[in-house]
């Protein structure tokens, strides 16, 4: 009998060496010496961003809610009313079962998003005081989202 192929120990080994998996390991590290650091140092910017995209979803629940209801939740029915059906005028008739969104969030520094309507900015207002929990030029709001 006659092969074609001669097989050589380890010809066709399937796996990495101990040098690829170290070369590996070696470019993940750099990767994440240049990534890392900035994440690590800017959590505000993360925090902000965070904040704009709460801000973005209750404001897209808001206009489903005003699209049922034909106007926006007073700013004593609050956010709160995007959650459960909101008491007192205007009712609103056509209210959706099981609410717009199923929990308000809180804004990253812990506290809860406020609303106003009519609001100060626009027709309405949903922001964040920001990082210093005062009203400052760090809010953050609806009125300067991209």
């Amino acid at each position: 009998m006659h092969h074609n192929t001669i097989k050589r120990p380890g010809a066709f080994q399937r796996g990495f060496t101990l040098i690829e998996v170290i070369v590996v390991v070696v470019i993940l590290a750099i990767l994440a010496a240049a990534i890392i650091p900035n994440i690590v140092d800017e959590p505000e910017k993360a925090a902000i961003a965070r904040a704009k995209t709460d801000i973005r979803a209750l404001e897209s629940a808001l206009e489903i809610y005003r699209a049922n209801n034909f106007h926006y939740p007073t700013t004593d029915q609050g956010l709160q009313a995007l959650v459960e059906k909101p008491t007192g005028t205007p009712e609103p008739r056509n209210w959706k079962t099981g609410g717009y969104i199923k929990r308000l969030p809180n804004d990253p520094w812990g506290n809860p998003y406020l609303y106003l309507n009519p609001g100060q900015r626009g027709e309405i207002d949903i922001y964040s005081l920001g990082p210093d929990q005062q009203p400052s030029d760090d809010d953050i709001g609806n009125w300067h989202l991209e």
